[in-house]
């Protein structure tokens, strides 16, 4: 993990924010003024940070085999969920209830962050991530992206990363 001297302190954190500053890991906050009748949370964000959509990734919550599961994927694609049941050794998978996830994450649909989860749940990394220096993916909440390497990511939710998403 990137270790940084000096904490990046954030009154009001979410989850996401404080469980970063505790681990001592390098990252940036990027707030935007998000837009409900926007089709895509993920596309806006890129848009709203001029971000390309291919190091910005989406947390999507999948049912495989009975148990939730948290892909993460570039927002300019698509879980593949045969890919992602593969990955954490299922056989099926589905998307989750979104109610569900929401309960589960402590998030909502849109904020789910991968990381400060209420309940700390499996999680697959698309390995397209591995090309970036940096990922941007939810801090919490609509409108509010954090920026970090993914091996800090995947270190910090113990990911497996693997090709699990469609471009």
């Amino acid at each position: 993990m990137a270790k940084k001297p000096k904490k990046q302190q954030q009154s009001g954190g979410t989850p996401a924010t404080v469980a970063l500053t505790a681990a001592g890991v390098d990252f940036t906050v990027h707030a935007y003024d998000h837009d409900p009748s926007h089709p895509s949370y993920g596309e806006e964000a890129a848009e709203a940070m001029g971000v390309s959509p291919d190091r910005v990734f989406k947390t999507l919550v999948a049912d495989v085999d009975g148990a939730l599961v948290v892909g993460v994927v570039p927002v300019a694609g698509s879980l593949d969920l045969k890919a992602l049941a593969a990955a954490v050794g299922g056989k099926r998978a589905a998307m989750a209830d979104p109610a569900l996830a929401e309960r589960t994450t402590g998030y909502v649909r849109g904020g789910i962050s991968p990381l400060g989860q209420r309940k700390r749940l499996p999680t697959v990394l698309d390995d397209s991530a591995e090309g970036h220096p940096t990922i941007c993916v939810s801090a919490g909440r609509r409108g509010l992206e954090v920026e970090l390497a993914p091996t800090d990511l995947a270190e910090l939710t113990n990911a497996v990363t693997a090709p699990i998403g469609r471009g």
